[in-house]
């Protein structure tokens, strides 16, 4: 009989967790207990076969519910004492053990109180992840495109309280690259604006396209349009791709538009011939790979967003990665030119 330690950190306590745990672990048939700890933390001791307690821990992994996982720390062992059920084990009584949960969790939200409203991310790296691997440049660009991989950055989001992603697809200068990749970077967003679609109606997201519409592939352009139509009374979370987008041509375009439509010049109406309008300035601007530059991301939009720049290049970012970043928001202070 295989015994597993897990000391789990993160969103755990007064989310309901326990119990979450208690109907999957029962389901597998595993025995056991799980405890919430003083320091907020939930340790779980299970005992079974190795393959059933593996699969458990896969789950887990995931966040069940409206938890968010930090660290585990796994710990096989041998079995001391043989458990025939899986319980709940409480220190006290069930309205004390309540109250210590909801507390810890309380706690926890006041380091993460600060939830930015709308996340950009610069999805940097794809090209130097696949060379560093011994892959070619394309391998890069279909591993950070995977449904599963970035469809979980937005749900993570959506748990976090986001209400707004932005995530850039292609940019101006991108042009420059070699017929063969613009085709296949094209086919490649395509084919998950396809995949994306059944997800957006599911989860009630909302699509908008930033950028240029007239230099991109007819195909493309008539699933953006599609997408945007379908999904523009979604209320619950926004997913804004920034495709053919530079920030420089984004500003000569509302220029143009405010001149055109012979506006006054101000910030409203500017904000309003913007790609963005309608929706809030983002809050938070993540770019992977380590460099540490916007590239010309929401130039107008961004004069207060906090920058946050992460090592790991684009393909190897996710959930816990964005959580980090969330709570690293968190901990800043906004003054916005204040004292």
């Amino acid at each position: 009989m295989d015994e597993l330690e897990l000391i789990i950190r993160g969103r755990v306590q007064g989310v309901n967790f326990r119990q979450d745990i208690k109907g999957f672990v029962l389901n597998k048939k595993l025995n056991g207990f799980v405890e919430n700890l003083e320091d907020g933390s939930v340790k779980i001791i299970i005992q079974g076969k190795k393959e059933r307690i593996n699969e458990f821990i896969s789950w887990i992994k995931k966040g069940p519910g409206i938890s968010f996982i930090e660290d585990i720390n796994l710990n096989w062992r041998k079995g001391s004492e043989k458990y025939n059920s899986f319980f709940v084990k409480r220190k006290k009584n069930f309205f004390m053990d309540k109250f210590d949960a909801l507390k810890n969790l309380f706690k926890l939200n006041k380091k993460i109180m600060k939830v930015p409203v709308h996340i950009a991310i610069i999805p940097d790296g794809n090209r130097r992840w696949a060379r560093r691997l011994g892959l070619k440049d394309v391998e890069g660009h279909k591993k950070s495109a995977e449904f599963n991989s970035i469809f979980s950055l937005f749900k993570e989001a959506k748990k976090l309280g986001v209400k707004y992603i932005s995530i850039w697809g292609f940019s101006t200068e991108n042009w420059k690259r070699s017929e063969q990749e613009k085709k296949y970077l094209f086919n490649l967003i395509l084919k998950v604006l396809k995949e994306f679609k059944k997800e957006f109606k599911k989860e009630k997201i909302r699509f908008r396209h930033f950028g240029r519409k007239d230099r991109l592939p007819k195909e493309l352009v008539v699933e953006i349009n599609k997408l945007e139509k379908e999904t523009e009374k979604n209320l619950e979370f926004n997913v804004n791709f920034c495709l053919d987008y530079g920030g420089r041509d984004e500003v000569l375009r509302a220029v143009e538009k405010i001149v055109k439509e012979k506006k006054k010049i101000n910030e409203e109406n500017f904000e309003m011939c913007l790609d963005t309008k309608n929706i809030p300035d983002p809050d938070l601007i993540i770019r992977t790979s380590g460099e540490k530059r916007l590239s010309g991301l929401m130039p107008f939009q961004a004069v207060y967003a906090e920058l946050y720049f992460v090592k790991k290049y684009f393909p190897d970012f996710g959930k816990k990665e964005l959580r980090n970043a969330v709570i690293e928001f968190g901990r800043r202070k906004r003054r916005f030119g204040g004292c």
